[in-house]
C-alpha cells in the first residue's frame, strides 16, 4: 500500500512546497468565500500557494493554476456528552490537529468541543488520503503537512515577535531627571530647532528639544542634530514624534547606543503634555470600567440597552463580527453595501471579479469587496432557526444538529489586512476614526475603478467657495470636489445653556469637595442652527488681495455647486486637544428624515459682482544651487493655524504644509488654491523638501521631490534586465513604493502597461521637453483621480472631477453612531432603514430597532428623493 500510495504522488512531488518564513498559509477562511473548516465542505488549502478555498471555489484555482494536491481540512463542533456519573467529553477520533486556527466564538462555550480531520485530495478526481499517514506518504509530503497544520496565522502581526524580545530596559529610564522647562509639545507642526527639518525628528526626553536624527545613505532622514545635542549635553534618551501612538513609540539612548524600552513613558510624555498614553483607554468590552461610566447613558441610548429587540434573518441581514477594536469597519462596510451602486459593482460582477481575479486573491481589492459584499447580501451567514427543520432533526436524532447554535455573521479578517495594507493605523488592532476610515475606503474605491464610472462618485459634489476682499469688495468664486459634507455644532447656542452651566458649577464643586460627580448633561442643538453654522461667512486668515496686491480681510461662503446622488453629513463632534487626545462634545442633534437643502444651491457670479484679477502672490522660491539635493533652506515660519485648516478638510498634513510653504504663508484660501493645482502630482504628499533650482524648473517642483519620485536605478535595472521596457519599469516601482517584488505582480496585472512605453525618453525627459501623456487608463484602471496616481503631472488642467447633480432634496436612510469620549476608544453602531423599517446592526448581532437614536449619531447618509 506504501508503494502505491508513493507511486500515486510522484507526478504531483514538484507541484507541493514546504512552507518557508514568511509565506501565510490561509487554512482559517477561503479567498472567495467566508468558508471555514467548520462548514458544511470544509476548506481546501493549495500546497503550492497555500491559499484556502471553499468547496465551490477550488475547483476555479484548479483551473486556473493547474494545481491538484490540497489539503483539506474539517473541524466538526459537537455538543459534549454528558452521562450521570459527571459528563466526560467525547473521544476525538484525530485530536486537534491543526493547532493554530482561530476559533469560532459562537461554540466557545463549555457545552461544545471539537473534532478535527485533515485530508490530503487530489484533484480533479478528489481522490482523498487521510492524515496522518507517516508510513505510506513520502517524507517530502509529509513534512509539507506537518508545517501548514502548525503554521501561525496570517493575520498575526509580526511585532511582537523575537526582535522586540532583544530590546532591553534603558538604564537611564528609571532615574531620568526631566528639566521643569515648561516646554510643551503640540499635536503636530514639529521642525528641529536648528536646521528647520520636518522629518525624522526626535524629542529629548530630558530638556524637550526637538531635533532631526542622522543622515541616512539614500539621501533621507537628518543633520543629525538630535546626536549632537547628546553629545553637548549629555541628555541620553530621546523619542522619535512620529512614532508615538496609544501602545508606545521607539526610544532611543545615545549613551548605550541602542534602541530601548521606557518603562516610564507615559509618564516621561506627560511631562511634555503628551498624555496619549496615559490616556489609552481600554478596549470596547470596557464599557462598564469606571472611566466610561459618565457615558453609560449613552451606551444604553445609541445601542438600546434594557429593550427586547427582535432579531432578522436573511438577505442583508448578515452582521459582521467583532475583529476587536474593528466596529468601525463593521459599521461602515454595513451601509456602504445597502447603497445600489456598490451592490451592482461588487456584487453584481461577482462572478466576473472571481474569474478575473490576480493568482493571489487575498491582495486583490476587488475580490475582497465582492467576497464581502456578497456574505452581507447572499444570507448565507444569517439563517434563522427553522421550526420544521428542527422538528425533522428530532425525528432523525440528529441531536447535535438540534443543539448546535447557528453560527451568524462573517470575520472580515482578510478584508481587514487588506484594506488596513501599510496604512499605520488601519493596521493596527486600535480603535479608528469611522470618517476617516471611510475617506480611506474612498479613495482606494476610486483609485481601484475599473471603468469611466466608481460607486463612490455617489458621494462626491462640488463646493462653491465664494472669496470676498472687505476692502476692495471683489469676489472670487472657485470650486472643489468634496464627499462629506461637514457639519458644525455650535454648542454655545444649545436650547438647555442654562442646564448646561449649571451642571458646569456643580461639576466644579464636587472636583473640589472631592465628591462623586454629578449626573452629566448633554448639550442638546437644533439641526437648524448647524446648518446655519455651515452657511455663515467665515474669516480668511492672512488673506492675499490681488486687488490690492497685499494682505487684507477676506471673507468666504460655501454652497453646494451640484448635489450628489448620497449625502454624508458629519456631525464635528471631535476636536484634537492639546495633549494630543482627541476629545467629543457630548451633544445631541435631532437630524430630520427629511432635507431640503436646495436654497443651498451655489449662484456664480452674479450681476454687479466684480471679480478679483487672476494675480498669483509672491512665490517663495529655493536659491540653492542644483545638484546638492541634501542641503535644506532655512525655510520661514510655515503657519501651522492654515495648515490645520487644511488637514481638517481631509487634505494629507505633508501636502498642507508644502501648500503654505510655496505661496508664502498668505493663507489656508491661496494654499487651497496650491492643493487643487497639485494634487495628481506623485509626490503630492510627500514631506516638503527644499533643494535649489531657481532657474528653469517651475517653483513648485522642487528638484528633490523630482528624484524623491525617481525609483533606484539598481531597481529599474533589475526590472528591465527582465524584458520590460525601462518606462514600464518605472512606473511600477513608482506605483508600488519601489517595493520589487511588488512592482514585478503590478506589470503582471497590468500587462498594457503605460502607454509610452515604448518610447525610449523616460520621465524626466518628458518634463524636459514640457510632454506629457494624454492617456492616464492603464489596463482598465484610471489613474486621473485619486491618491497613488503613478501617470506624471499633466501640463494640461486636470480633468474635471465625475460628479452628479440633481435636486437637493434627501431623505435619511442610514446614521452611524459612536460611543465612548474619543475615537481612540469606544464603539460603533450603525442604523439602516430597509423595507419601511429601521434595523440596528452591532456588530454580529442583526434586530429590528425600536428607537432609532438619530440625535446621537456621528455620520448620517441621505439618499436623494426618488420623486425629486
Amino acid at each position: 500500500m506504501a508503494m502505491d500510495l508513493g507511486e500515486l504522488m510522484v507526478p504531483y512531488m514538484p507541484t507541493i512546497r514546504v512552507p518557508r518564513t514568511g509565506d501565510r498559509v490561509f487554512k482559517s477562511e477561503c479567498a472567495f468565500s467566508y468558508d471555514t473548516p467548520e462548514s458544511e465542505g470544509g476548506l481546501y488549502v493549495c500546497m503550492n500557494t497555500f491559499l484556502g478555498f471553499g468547496r465551490e471555489h477550488v475547483e476555479r484555482h484548479y483551473r486556473k493554476t493547474g494545481q491538484s494536491v490540497y489539503l483539506h481540512l474539517k473541524r466538526t463542533v459537537k455538543e459534549k456528552a454528558t452521562n450521570a456519573a459527571g459528563g466526560a467529553a467525547p473521544r476525538r477520533r484525530n485530536g486537534k490537529v491543526f493547532l493554530d486556527i482561530e476559533l469560532n466564538r459562537d461554540f466557545n462555550g463549555d457545552d461544545y468541543d471539537y473534532e478535527d480531520e485533515a485530508r490530503l485530495v487530489l484533484l480533479p478526481q478528489h481522490f482523498e488520503i487521510p492524515l496522518p499517514n507517516i508510513e505510506e506518504l513520502p517524507a517530502l509530503v509529509t513534512i509539507a503537512c506537518d508545517a501548514m497544520l502548525n503554521a501561525p496565522s496570517p493575520y498575526r502581526k509580526p511585532e511582537p515577535l523575537p526582535w522586540d524580545d532583544e530590546i532591553q530596559v534603558s538604564k537611564h529610564s528609571r532615574g531620568l531627571l526631566q528639566q521643569d522647562s515648561g516646554v510643551r509639545i503640540p499635536p503636530s507642526g514639529w521642525k528641529c530647532s536648528r536646521c528647520e527639518m520636518r522629518e525624522n525628528l526626535w524629542l529629548n526626553l530630558t530638556d524637550g528639544a526637538v531635533l532631526c536624527g542622522k543622515w541616512f545613505f539614500d539621501g533621507t532622514g537628518g543633520n543629525g542634530h538630535a546626536l549632537e545635542h547628546y553629545r553637548e549635553t549629555g541628555f541620553p534618551l530621546a523619542v522619535k514624534l512620529d512614532t508615538i501612538t496609544p501602545d508606545g513609540a521607539d526610544v532611543y539612548s545615545f549613551d548605550e547606543e541602542e534602541a530601548v524600552v521606557d518603562p516610564r513613558l507615559a509618564d516621561h510624555l506627560a511631562h511634555f503634555g503628551i498624555d496619549v498614553l496615559q490616556k489609552k483607554k481600554k478596549p470596547e468590552s470596557g464599557r462598564t470600567g469606571g472611566e466610561l461610566q459618565p457615558h453609560l447613558s449613552e451606551w444604553e441610548l445609541v445601542q438600546e440597552s434594557g429593550r427586547k429587540l427582535k432579531a432578522v434573518y436573511g438577505s442583508g441581514y448578515t452582521g459582521i463580527k467583532n475583529l476587536g477594536n474593528s466596529s468601525y469597519l463593521g459599521a461602515t462596510m454595513q451601509v456602504l453595501f445597502s447603497i445600489p451602486e456598490f451592490q451592482r459593482a461588487y456584487v453584481g460582477n461577482l462572478q466576473r471579479i472571481f474569474d478575473y481575479s490576480p493568482l493571489d486573491p487575498t491582495r486583490d481589492f476587488h475580490t475582497q469587496m465582492a467576497k464581502l459584499g456578497h456574505a452581507l447580501l447572499s444570507g448565507q451567514h444569517s439563517k434563522p432557526p427553522v421550526k420544521s427543520e428542527l422538528i425533522e432533526q428530532v425525528v432523525k436524532g440528529d441531536r447535535d444538529a438540534v443543539s448546535r447554535p447557528r453560527p451568524t455573521g462573517v470575520s472580515p479578517r482578510m478584508f481587514k489586512a487588506l484594506i488596513g495594507a501599510e496604512h499605520p493605523e488601519f493596521s493596527s488592532n486600535r480603535q479608528q476614526d469611522a470618517l476617516q476610515f471611510l475617506r480611506h475606503l474612498v479613495s482606494i474605491v476610486e483609485r481601484n475603478s475599473a471603468s469611466p464610472e466608481s460607486p463612490a462618485d455617489v458621494f462626491r459634489f462640488l463646493v462653491e467657495e465664494r472669496t470676498q476682499c472687505c476692502q476692495s469688495g471683489k469676489v472670487r468664486y472657485a470650486q472643489r470636489p468634496d464627499h462629506i459634507m461637514q457639519l458644525p455644532v455650535p454648542v454655545e447656542a444649545a436650547t438647555n445653556r442654562e442646564e448646561l452651566l449649571e451642571y458646569e458649577v456643580r461639576k466644579r464643586e464636587a472636583e473640589e469637595n472631592r465628591m462623586p460627580p454629578p449626573p452629566p448633561v448633554r448639550a442638546r442643538v437644533p439641526f437648524t442652527v448647524c446648518l446655519q453654522a455651515f452657511t455663515e461667512p467665515e474669516n480668511v486668515p492672512d488673506f492675499w488681495s490681488s486687488a490690492l496686491q497685499a494682505k487684507s480681510a477676506g471673507i468666504k461662503t460655501s454652497r453646494f455647486a451640484t448635489f450628489p446622488d448620497y449625502l454624508v453629513v458629519q456631525i464635528k463632534k471631535f476636536s484634537f486637544g492639546v495633549d494630543w487626545i482627541p476629545k467629543k462634545l457630548d451633544v445631541s442633534v435631532e437630524m430630520p428624515d427629511f432635507l431640503d437643502l436646495s436654497r443651498l444651491r451655489g449662484t456664480g457670479l452674479q450681476a454687479g459682482e466684480e471679480v478679483l484679477p487672476d494675480l498669483a502672490p509672491p512665490i517663495i522660491t529655493p536659491e540653492d544651487p542644483i545638484g546638492n539635493v541634501n542641503n535644506f533652506l532655512d525655510s520661514p515660519e510655515i503657519d501651522e493655524s492654515s495648515v490645520m485648516q487644511l488637514a481638517e478638510m481631509g487634505f494629507p498634513l505633508e501636502a498642507c504644509r508644502k501648500a503654505v510653504y510655496y505661496t508664502g504663508n498668505m493663507g489656508a484660501e491661496m494654499a487651497f488654491s496650491w492643493i487643487l493645482a497639485h494634487m495628481e502630482e506623485p509626490d503630492f504628499a510627500e514631506p516638503l523638501a527644499v533643494s535649489g533650482s531657481a532657474q528653469d524648473n517651475p517653483p513648485t517642483r522642487t528638484l528633490a521631490s523630482f528624484l524623491a519620485s525617481q525609483p533606484p536605478e539598481e531597481s529599474v535595472a533589475i526590472v528591465t534586465s527582465m524584458g520590460f521596457p525601462r518606462q514600464l519599469a518605472i512606473q511600477a516601482l513608482q506605483a508600488t513604493n519601489n517595493n520589487l517584488e511588488r512592482a514585478l505582480d503590478w506589470i503582471f496585472t497590468h500587462p498594457d502597461g503605460a502607454v509610452e512605453s515604448e518610447q525610449p525618453c523616460d520621465r524626466a525627459e518628458q518634463e524636459e521637453e514640457g510632454e506629457s501623456s494624454g492617456d492616464t487608463t492603464h489596463n482598465g484602471l484610471d489613474f486621473s483621480h485619486g491618491l497613488g496616481s503613478s501617470a506624471p503631472p499633466a501640463e494640461r488642467d486636470p480633468p474635471a472631477p465625475r460628479v452628479k447633480d440633481g435636486p437637493g432634496r434627501y431623505e435619511l436612510f442610514a446614521f452611524i453612531s459612536h460611543m465612548g469620549p474619543s475615537t481612540m476608544s469606544g464603539h460603533y453602531v450603525c442604523h439602516i432603514k430597509k423595507e419601511g423599517r429601521w434595523v440596528i446592526y452591532n456588530d454580529h448581532k442583526v434586530c429590528l430597532s425600536e428607537k432609532p437614536p438619530k440625535n446621537l449619531g456621528y455620520i448620517y447618509f441621505y439618499q436623494r428623493l426618488s420623486h425629486s
